[in-house]
């Protein structure tokens, strides 16, 4: 059975969440989030970035409902938002390994997105506590 061409509300849509998923800081921040929920401080300091910088993403990823929000007093946690985030996730990245397997390229670090499939909806911090770990170290992009 053929499904019915795309609207145009439809395929904009569809061009925004991959266009949203086309950049690395995003990717990595996805990544983060496929594997524990992080409030803002700790996902800086896991990716090497400013908070200010993670909060300006987390705004778009959030404007696109890729990922939602959960607050616990003053500190706002981040997570994926739904299953379909994931399973999106997922196949980009079986599609970006299969390729690299054919064509002999090396592969780089796993990045734990086959068992996210598998975690539940409510997630917790990995630390729960929301400190700014590294919050004083010098921020930015990590150097290749």
């Amino acid at each position: 059975m053929r499904r019915q061409p795309l609207s145009d509300a439809s395929a904009f849509a569809l061009a925004e969440t991959f266009r949203a998923l086309g950049d690395l800081t995003r990717v990595r921040m996805l990544d983060a989030l496929a594997r524990s929920e992080l409030c803002v401080q700790d996902l800086a300091a896991r990716l090497h970035l400013t908070e200010s910088a993670v909060s300006h993403q987390l705004r778009l990823l959030r404007n696109m409902r890729l990922v939602r929000t959960r607050r616990d007093g003053r500190l706002v946690f981040y997570a994926l938002d739904d299953q379909h985030i994931v399973g999106l996730f997922e196949q980009g990245l079986e599609h970006v390994e299969e390729r690299e397997g054919r064509e002999g390229l090396p592969r780089g670090p796993s990045t734990g997105l086959g068992t996210a499939l598998s975690m539940s909806k409510g997630r917790s911090s990995e630390n729960g506590s929301g400190a700014k770990a590294g919050s004083g170290a010098k921020a930015g992009r990590p150097r290749s």
